[in-house]
């Protein structure tokens, strides 16, 4: 089974056949392209300067590393809207030239052109965009291929774990100069989480909480990643243990485990098909313990709004009569 992103928000791994459905926008036609060097990118650059970069490596364990501030990229294409909201974040929206469908945040990055979705990148227009570098995802590995042959510097980052949003901020501070915005921009995200538990209210044993990705077939998070790192952080604990970050779930697990609150993303239709098993066998859906994102970007994006769906989080958790 192929693997995809949630290509609305950038935050799940969901296979070809659950991709959540588009929403009215313009996409350019894209084309298909596979790349064989991952989790890091190629870069074709002298030997000097290529063991120079060694020491930045460590900042993203599957990520290439940016040379030095003097060779800092003045224009950016970024493949996933995450990326784009840290480039913006971190002071170097500036240097964006491009994005990719269902960038919808900050406001001006809506008006840059789009060149690629999750799956595929339009490389042609890349290309026309005489970017110095191209930003994406370490499962974007394909979608990055003729952009990388197209010869252009290519870096894919890891963002499945909780801790990888903080590391590709400060991948991304070093690629672009902005080294100090980078550890700013984390200190602050890291105190306001710091603050958000302190809300967090006190229970006997934590709520377990199934997070519904998709319906046909049932998709969720598993315990390595982001979101199940939001949930434990609000006070929580992930109901599904998947051996990925992302994966199916099996409907005969689902009511064995019987979660105590459905947390959903609307644009999965659950509301639907709440009255057909396996959903009309949970006491959580009988109880009305269902709750449905907002904007989902803030908990499915793992880029600097991660504190919004964390806040939502705890407030959904704080109020359910379990």
């Amino acid at each position: 089974m192929t693997s995809r992103r949630l290509p609305a928000y950038s935050g799940a791994t969901v296979p070809d056949s659950n991709r959540l459905p588009v929403h009215a926008s313009t996409v350019p036609k894209l084309r298909n392209a596979g790349l064989a060097t991952c989790p890091a990118y190629r870069l074709r650059v002298p030997l000097a300067r290529a063991v120079a970069l060694v020491a930045l490596l460590a900042v993203s364990a599957c990520a290439a590393a940016a040379p030095a501030r003097v060779d800092a990229p003045r224009r950016i294409v970024s493949l996933i809207p995450s990326l784009t909201e840290d480039l913006f974040a971190i002071g170097a929206g500036s240097m964006v030239v491009g994005v990719s469908q269902f960038t919808d945040f900050p406001k001006a990055a809506t008006a840059l052109p789009v060149v690629a979705s999750y799956a595929s990148a339009d490389a042609e227009r890349i290309v026309e965009l005489h970017p110095d570098v191209v930003v994406g995802i370490s499962a974007q590995v394909t979608s990055a291929a003729d952009v990388r042959k197209a010869g252009i510097r290519t870096i894919l980052l890891n963002d499945d774990g909780f801790d990888d949003i903080f590391r590709d901020i400060e991948a991304l501070g070093i690629m672009t100069g902005r080294t100090a915005d980078a550890r700013a921009l984390n200190d602050r995200l890291r105190a306001r989480t710091t603050a958000l538990m302190r809300t967090v209210r006190k229970r006997a044993r934590p709520l377990r909480v199934f997070v519904v990705l998709g319906v046909g077939p049932i998709f969720t998070v598993g315990d390595t990643s982001y979101i199940a790192k939001l949930i434990a952080l609000a006070g929580g604990t992930n109901a599904a243990h998947l051996p990925g970050a992302y994966g199916p779930y099996s409907a005969e697990t689902l009511v064995a485990v019987q979660p105590d609150v459905l947390v959903a993303d609307p644009t999965v239709q659950l509301q639907s098909v709440l009255d057909r098993p396996p959903w009309n066998a949970l006491r959580a859906v009988r109880e009305h313990r269902v709750a449905y994102l907002p904007d989902p970007a803030i908990l499915e994006r793992p880029g600097p709004r991660y504190n919004d769906g964390l806040a939502w989080l705890i407030g959904i958790l704080n109020t359910s009569h379990v």
